[in-house]
């Protein structure tokens, strides 16, 4: 009871800080954030060099960082702003971290920053390279088993949970329900943005604390040819709505061979910011599925492009203003794959629990097992010891950059396939991945040691600056 009031005690002051800051924003922009800053670093331990280095962007009047916390504050309802930085700072990122993480040391397992669950499989649309599409349309979790992983997760120092499906606007109502009761997390929803409404967008600004991230795989022609005629114009008039109603949401972009250079562009980004978009999720294309399509895997040409592309966009002082990343050539920034409970997992409308969105094997279902017995469960247990797999983080995937090593886990670890409609062995499945992996993995050595080299240039330079200086 004592740790449970002093949580509360401590959420309380946070939240109360933020929005006497936050309520000064109007008068003096620059002040007011450089106070949310300081009081940041009151409540958790930064990276001071990281944190000094953002600030100073955002000091700059015509840096991307500054425009894009101006184009936040602007568009954004205060209300969700101050939730957004109470679940995500406070919960998240500081007191739910460190109880994760004595949670790591008690349990010798990964405890998950974040649970990704499907609520549903039903779905409007069949979308070409949608790992939802092989499972099937009949399932769906009730209200009180999502209700029961959430109520664990917390235990265990969770506090993000993302929505997927099928389409997990389905179930709008029970979103909302669970959002409410627990009003201390934070709800991504991957939405392909056709169900979004007005009554859904007041739902959303009154509960606060849920970002739908629509999905996008380019202009009209693109998209609709993945997701279905007509689906593009009705993701452009949800995004509409979700601005009207200044709510925080991003998009999700799955990228691939024939669409990657159209959705890195300048003018697709421009685009989606001027719609509203606070936040982009690069996703690379898998061929999970006995019906996948291997050709739309990107090149390594493509692979590297979208490597320096990303860090492009997203240069504080020079990009274009927006919140995003890849989570395929982002591994250096999280040391490798961040599945099997490391950073998240998976659980799909079954219950079945899975290491990751796109690898579906298992040893253990929620209506069988606690959320602790499935992170101990023998698969988990071999991403918790052989993490990171791959000393070039570059190459962080155990499927896609090392398809030698999945199999051997899933054998090791006994765990059965959890596909309910195309089901593959994982020899199957890293099969389709074999010739990618050759090609890639030169490519990402030498990318390795160019910056290996720049990092030890850059260590050197610091060294002398240092002596000077004395």
């Amino acid at each position: 009871m004592g740790l449970d009031l002093k949580h509360k005690a401590g959420r309380l002051a946070f939240e109360t800080a933020l929005k006497a800051a936050y309520s000064q924003v109007g008068k003096d922009r620059i002040k007011t954030v450089s106070r949310m800053f300081h009081l940041m670093d009151q409540f958790k331990e930064t990276n001071k060099d990281a944190d000094n280095a953002t600030l100073e962007a955002i000091m700059e009047p015509d840096s991307a960082l500054g425009k894009f916390v101006d184009k936040v504050i602007a568009e954004v309802d205060p209300g969700i702003v101050i939730r957004a930085l109470l679940n995500f700072g406070y919960e998240s990122m500081t007191y739910g971290w460190e109880k994760s993480q004595k949670n790591v040391e008690k349990y010798h397992c990964n405890i998950p920053f974040g649970i990704l669950i499907d609520p549903t499989t039903a779905c409007n649309l069949r979308c070409t390279g949608c790992w939802a599409a092989e499972y099937g349309n009949a399932l769906s979790l009730s209200y009180d088993e999502i209700d029961s992983v959430i109520t664990q997760g917390k235990e265990l120092g969770t506090y993000t949970y993302l929505f997927t499906g099928g389409e997990p606007l389905t179930r709008k109502a029970d979103i909302i329900k669970l959002a409410e009761k627990h009003y201390d997390c934070s709800f991504i929803v991957f939405t392909n943005g056709t169900l979004v409404d007005e009554k859904f967008c007041e739902d959303l600004l009154r509960v606060k604390n849920v970002y739908p991230a629509l999905s996008l795989e380019g202009y009209e022609e693109k998209n609709d040819q993945r997701r279905g005629q007509g689906v593009f114009e009705k993701v452009m008039h949800a995004m509409d709505l979700m601005r009207e109603h200044k709510l925080l949401f991003g998009n999700s972009i799955c990228y691939t061979s024939a669409n990657m250079e159209v959705v890195t562009s300048d003018k697709f980004i421009d685009m989606i910011l001027e719609k509203g978009s606070k936040f982009g999720m690069y996703f690379h294309y898998m061929p999970v599925g006995t019906d996948a399509a291997v050709e739309l895997l990107p090149t390594k040409e493509q692979r590297e492009y979208m490597l320096h592309r990303i860090h492009q966009v997203r240069d504080p002082k020079d990009g274009k203003g927006f919140f995003c990343f890849d989570f395929q050539n982002d591994g250096e920034l999280v040391n490798g794959c961040i599945a099997g409970g490391r950073r998240y997992f998976h659980i799909n409308a079954n219950g079945d629990a899975e290491p990751c969105v796109f690898i579906h094997y298992s040893n253990m279902n929620i209506r069988e097992h606690s959320i602790l017995e499935i992170l101990q469960s023998p698969i988990f247990m071999e991403y918790y010891r052989n993490q990171p797999f791959n000393k070039n983080l570059l190459k962080p995937c155990p499927m896609l950059e090392n398809p030698e090593i999945l199999p051997q886990m899933v054998k090791r670890a006994g765990a059965k396939s959890t596909d309910l409609q195309s089901p593959e062995t994982a020899e199957q499945l890293c099969a389709k991945c074999v010739q990618y992996a050759k090609n890639w993995a030169p490519e990402a050595e030498e990318l390795n040691t160019v910056k290996a080299d720049m990092t030890r240039k850059e260590e050197i330079n610091r060294e002398y600056q240092a002596q000077q200086a004395k």
